[in-house]
């Protein structure tokens, strides 16, 4: 509930052009909905253009709505984690994320996931579900890896200039995005911010896009990064 639907609908559609198949997973087995907001801009009044999904991202999660495995998802309780050579941690910041976000079952999954090696990919808030996800030491997956996440400028900024009429639209949490993610990291220094983001990518101009690889894990800033995120995920498997 309440997903971005630029995260989620761009590497579908790119890495489902490019032959890979995807099964998404919901709580309960229904077809997840996206933050409506950011599609139709309902209430964002002249900041609209600026905030909701470009018509890359819009095209993008029309196609997804009536693809046949968007709308045929599985429950969390039915993921075999072992049969998938990568996942995929798409975000969103309105408050229906939360169950996705604090789901300790999914968390689980994506720690066994990650344990072996496989590509994991996150974006945006889904950093928030990866750096969530504990190793058996206790310590986040991410303890030693470099990431970056939704950047805390970023987050701020857009409540800020909101929050008079959208209240905590924008921030899910009382902590921000990258300072949960940082602490989750073995040092400060693991969390790269990036050039400032101030367009977003697109399969025909990546580099306004910004991820950061470390050896099987992709991470992601925001819708802007999408194209790019997707493209590497690709070439990883």
């Amino acid at each position: 509930m309440d997903f971005d639907p630029t995260e989620s609908a761009v590497p579908f559609r790119i890495l489902k052009q490019r032959g890979h198949e995807f099964v998404f997973t919901t709580p309960d087995a229904r077809p997840a909905q996206a933050d409506q907001r950011m599609i139709n801009g309902n209430g964002l009044g002249i900041l609209r253009p600026f905030f909701i999904a470009d018509k890359n991202g819009r095209m993008a999660y029309a196609e997804m709505q009536k693809s046949a495995e968007f709308l045929s998802p599985i429950a969390y309780a039915d993921i075999d984690i072992k049969s998938f050579d990568a996942i995929l941690l798409p975000g969103g910041h309105a408050q229906g994320m939360k169950p996705y976000l604090e789901s300790t079952q999914l968390q689980g999954l994506i720690s066994k996931h990650f344990e072996a090696g496989k590509p994991t990919a996150a974006i945006c808030h889904g950093v928030v579900l990866a750096a969530r996800s504990l190793r058996t030491d206790g310590k986040s997956m991410l303890h030693g890896f470099k990431s970056t996440a939704l950047l805390q400028k970023q987050e701020m900024l857009a409540w800020q200039i909101t929050r008079s009429w959208l209240g905590n639209y924008y921030r899910t949490y009382d902590q921000s995005v990258q300072s949960e993610v940082t602490a989750a990291l073995a040092k400060p220094e693991d969390f790269l911010e990036g050039p400032m983001p101030l367009t977003r990518d697109s399969e025909n101009n990546l580099k306004p896009g910004f991820i950061v690889q470390d050896r099987h894990y992709l991470s992601a800033r925001w819708p802007g990064d999408a194209h790019r995120l997707a493209l590497e995920l690709h070439t990883m498997l």
